[in-house]
């Protein structure tokens, strides 16, 4: 039996606005409940559970239901390196502070 998971304030805000987001998403494209549960291969209740922002429906059914809107393509961006800001200064904190080119090998001078 899984571990019950209790997660951070911050997470659960963040799941609760992209459950709102996504339901008014799905009311914006004026498609009932129903067809969005059939489109996304899960339940009616399920989809309700993702509209309020539940965090024990997995990822993977988030992401069926933000296919079902053509809403995908933001999921694939949320980590890309182009929006991680501190990654990328991390990533410039370890560059080397000067760069010295080698000598190549040639031929002996003694000899």
């Amino acid at each position: 039996m899984p571990t019950p998971h209790n997660p951070p304030a911050a997470v659960r805000r963040a799941l609760r606005k992209l459950g709102a987001d996504i339901q008014d998403a799905r009311r914006r494209r004026r498609l009932p409940m129903a067809v969005v549960a059939e489109r996304a291969f899960t339940s009616r209740s399920t989809l309700q559970k993702i509209e309020a922002g539940d965090t024990s429906v997995s990822i993977g059914i988030y992401a069926s239901v933000l296919q079902a809107l053509g809403l995908l393509e933001g999921l694939s961006q949320v980590a890309d390196v182009a929006n991680d800001s501190v990654g990328q200064a991390l990533a410039s904190a370890d560059l080397p502070k000067s760069v010295h080119l080698k000598r190549p090998a040639g031929p002996s001078r003694n000899g």
